[in-house]
């Protein structure tokens, strides 16, 4: 795909844009546009025990999950911190997890470790399949079916998942505008699909622009907004990938005292950028307020009709109001936040807190 005329690569070893990212967010939010995801890793799971496996390890509900449906899942520490995202569809023989390249290898060597005396095999894939990702309903390229059902993945970031909860209070949250779906092809059908845009019948657009859709729509992704500290409730990821009913898992007592009795640390917040100086913040630039640092700018992007924007995770008590600047090439950047987590989130139980043992009742 880099072969295409006027793409510019990226760091990660597909294009960031063909020539124009504006003209290409446009094709890509009304459903024109194929995006090259080829460096995406792809880990495979078959044998008879493979969801049940899966659902014991992480946080989705996977056990029933039908041939051809599509979930979203993490794996944490023991301490409830992200260590690995996954995007899972199933074909009825094999389930497919799509997941970020740096990945790969640590997260099928651990699987491959969790099988004991389960029925599944782990295999990394990669070499093999590539991952294109698309918006709408309409598909402009015939997915991989190697099994007779399609491997093609819809991202459940649209709406709140069985199981999932939402923090975010907007009552028109920007997920539904961000129907993205991701196609698994054989690596040797991705010089057809370049045929096929030289030809002028599938139009493309580079990551820069589906970075921007994803950042509009307020949407996480695991090589972007997760550090060593993460846990689900800071980024509102409960909605799309985590069951708060199911059985145990690792992790799944931070997960539900938290929702249930406390509140996350960090909160993810968007940022509106003042774009006079044409600048953007990169990820980990600060985010100060009166010169001091409340939190970190995890990404950035032009978007096609909101400017420039960023996501960030900020200290949960950082005032919503508060007016913030980043600072980048030695230039201060007003930010004026939008509130994705609110500073209230978590604590559902309601359960009123217990005055500590021996602590005096002072006359108000």
């Amino acid at each position: 795909m880099l072969s295409l005329p006027g793409s510019v690569p990226g760091a990660d070893g597909v294009a960031d844009h063909y020539g124009d990212p504006v003209a290409e967010q446009r094709m890509l939010a009304a459903g024109r546009a194929l995006v090259d995801l080829s460096d995406r890793g792809v880990i495979t799971a078959t044998g008879p025990d493979r969801l049940t496996w899966l659902d014991s390890l992480t946080s989705q509900s996977l056990t029933a999950l039908e041939p051809g449906a599509s979930a979203e899942t993490l794996l944490l520490d023991p301490n409830g911190r992200l260590e690995h995202a996954m995007h899972v569809v199933d074909d009825g023989v094999t389930t497919w997890l799509l997941v970020e390249a740096p990945a790969v290898e640590a997260l099928t060597a651990w699987l491959d470790r969790m099988r004991f005396m389960m029925r599944v095999e782990v295999a990394d894939v990669s070499e093999q399949w590539a991952t294109l990702a698309q918006l709408g309903s309409e598909l402009l390229v015939e997915p991989a079916a190697p099994n007779g059902q399609p491997l093609l993945w819809r991202d459940p970031w649209v709406e709140v998942q069985s199981g999932g909860w939402q923090y975010a209070a907007e009552s028109e949250h920007p997920s539904a505008s961000y129907a993205v779906a991701e196609v698994l092809v054989e690596r040797a059908r991705l010089a057809e699909v370049a045929d096929a845009v030289r030809a002028g019948s599938i139009g493309v657009a580079g990551t820069l622009a589906l970075e921007a859709l994803r950042i509009a729509a307020w949407r996480p992704r695991f090589g972007a907004e997760v550090d060593e500290r993460t846990i689900p409730h800071e980024l509102d990821w409960l909605r799309s990938a985590v069951h708060l009913t199911k059985g145990c898992y690792r992790g799944q007592e931070t997960v539900a005292k938290v929702h249930n009795l406390g509140h996350p640390p960090r909160r993810l917040v968007m940022l509106h950028l003042d774009g006079s100086d044409a600048l953007l913040p990169g990820p980990g630039t600060p985010v100060l307020l009166e010169g001091a640092s409340v939190g970190t700018v995890t990404s950035s992007a032009r978007h096609h009709e909101l400017g420039p924007i960023a996501l960030a995770v900020v200290k949960r008590s950082l005032d919503p109001a508060a007016a913030l600047v980043v600072e980048t090439e030695g230039v201060a950047i007003a930010a004026a936040q939008q509130t994705i987590v609110p500073t209230d989130a978590g604590a559902t139980a309601g359960v009123p807190r217990l005055p500590r043992l021996g602590a005096v009742q002072r006359p108000v």
